[in-house]
């Protein structure tokens, strides 16, 4: 391989790494009140929170979420209003007041086993049925720690919604 040869591949490779870093930091996007990333997840601190169609106290009630710790996602936000949805997709405008930054997870598996080490053969702690809703603590690339009705242990993220697949916690 020639010199000049050399000197386009490695400015080419070094062109598309740059554009892929750039791409990767225009995808974070922050929301434009909070300047928190979006969208991100909290959870419901209420245990009844009117879900309006649009974000004022002068917008239609939709309807009304009466899961105290429920986790939602915001995915938009205006003045003191949090555009939010759960896991089936539901959603609309909450105020902030309602929602709070402790962060829990729905169990999207039956029975699912929580584990006393982020191991697939560690012994089991408890299991927890399908929709049953955990506070979530330190995740890794594939497992979090949960807390539920007593227990503590690890489960698999793959079976919980409210985190993301690449999110880590301490």
């Amino acid at each position: 391989m020639s010199k000049r040869v050399f000197t386009r591949l490695f400015c080419a490779v070094g062109l598309c790494l740059l554009v892929a870093a750039t791409a990767a930091l225009a995808e974070e996007v922050r929301g434009p009140v909070t300047n928190l990333p979006m969208p991100r997840y909290v959870s419901l601190k209420a245990s009844k929170a009117n879900v309006r169609r649009g974000p004022s106290l002068t917008h239609r009630i939709d309807w009304v979420f009466t899961r105290r710790n429920m986790p939602l996602q915001i995915t938009a936000e205006h003045g003191h209003w949090r555009r939010v949805q759960d896991l089936e997709g539901a959603g609309g405008w909450v105020h902030y007041s309602l929602l709070s930054g402790v962060r829990t997870v729905v169990i999207e598996q039956d029975m699912l086993a929580i584990r006393m080490k982020p191991e697939p053969n560690a012994q089991e702690v408890a299991l927890l049925e399908l929709g049953v809703v955990a506070r979530l603590g330190e995740c890794g690339p594939d497992w979090c720690r949960l807390t539920s009705g007593g227990y503590k242990g690890w489960a698999h993220k793959s079976a919980l919604w409210g985190v993301k697949a690449e999110e880590l916690r301490d």
